[in-house]
């Protein structure tokens, strides 16, 4: 053999392993997404976990698929779809929100779930410990109920004269029934007399705001919820049209016109999820994964909306947010 066909022998012989590996067929990850509202009117959050993912290597269409589902402001909904994701056999559940965690555990004690926000994990049974979760949930608290004092604080200091709050919450949603308890503290310790205006469905919301023109409620304030988040658009505008201050648990609506939040931020608890759903599919057992606390919290003040409902924000509010919207 001549040496040059001898050397070629020699060089295919070296490739052919290299590319039978390059052959070997790729772990496709499919990831279910249990959500309380469509993935266009939660971009934000939704576009920061992906791009979390895609830094860890995770490329939807390549080695990663993604089934989205949404409750679409029906919390009831939860249970069905967290069923649905276990019949396609997911390799792990991404949630937000405590009801929607809640079903996802409901639904399979094997198939691991990350929290990307839940209210309170351990009060409700989601996990052992904080620290040791103990079973397959793991992920990051959103501390939804211990913000909301805070919140009312924040409509006293926009308010100064405020003597009647009323609080749009859906009861039904066990969270709530915390962040109410928080509510009737926080004001009575200002001197303020709460008021709850309790919705279940969408009917009820404008309902919800005339009974708190009737009370002559001099401010309000808005829970998170499937029902709420869906409904968005009615009631910024519900609390414009009443002329009524509101604070928020969540950042859209705020860019929706509302008038402050003050909370975790959405989107960086988000990408922090990604990096619990890197771990689990490399071979971490939630049972061992504490539970993470936020770490960045935004206040955000919508001046337009403040100068149309004649208020002044005070300068120290202005200086302590982190973002004023003109």
């Amino acid at each position: 053999m001549k040496r040059r066909d001898f050397l070629g022998v020699l060089g295919g012989a070296a490739a052919w392993p290299l590319a039978a590996r390059a052959q070997q067929p790729t772990q496709v990850w499919r990831i279910g997404i249990l959500e309380i509202v469509a993935s266009g009117s939660n971009a934000k959050s939704f576009n920061a976990f992906r791009q979390g993912l895609r830094e860890l290597g995770y490329v939807e269409g390549q080695n990663l698929v993604i089934e989205y589902r949404s409750a679409d402001g029906d919390n009831e909904r939860f249970s069905g779809l967290a069923a649905e994701l276990v019949r396609l056999k997911v390799d792990l559940i991404v949630t937000r929100t405590t009801v929607a965690a809640l079903a996802a555990k409901r639904a399979t004690e094997t198939i691991p779930i990350v929290m990307a926000a839940s209210g309170d994990p351990q009060g409700f049974g989601l996990v052992a410990s904080l620290a040791r979760p103990g079973g397959n949930v793991t992920g990051l608290s959103s501390v939804a109920a211990e913000l909301t004092g805070k919140r009312v604080e924040l409509l006293k200091d926009m308010v100064p004269a405020i003597a009647r709050l009323s609080a749009i919450f859906n009861m039904t949603n066990p969270i709530h029934v915390l962040e109410w308890s928080e509510v009737e503290k926080a004001a009575r310790t200002l001197g303020i007399q709460p008021r709850l205006l309790d919705i279940r469905k969408r009917e009820d919301i404008e309902r919800a705001f005339d009974a708190a023109r009737d009370q002559h409620a001099d401010a309000i304030i808005i829970g998170g919820d499937t029902l709420i988040e869906t409904n968005l658009s009615l009631i910024v505008g519900l609390a414009a049209s009443h002329h009524l201050p509101a604070t928020y648990t969540f950042r859209d609506f705020v860019d929706a016109g509302g008038l402050i939040f003050y909370g975790a931020s959405y989107p960086d608890l988000y990408r922090r999820a990604a990096t619990y759903v890197d771990k689990v599919l490399k071979g971490a057992k939630p049972a061992d994964l504490p539970i993470q606390q936020p770490t960045k919290f935004e206040l955000v003040i919508n001046l337009k909306t403040a100068k149309a409902l004649g208020l002044t924000v005070p300068p120290a509010l202005l200086d302590r947010a982190d973002e004023v919207i003109e």
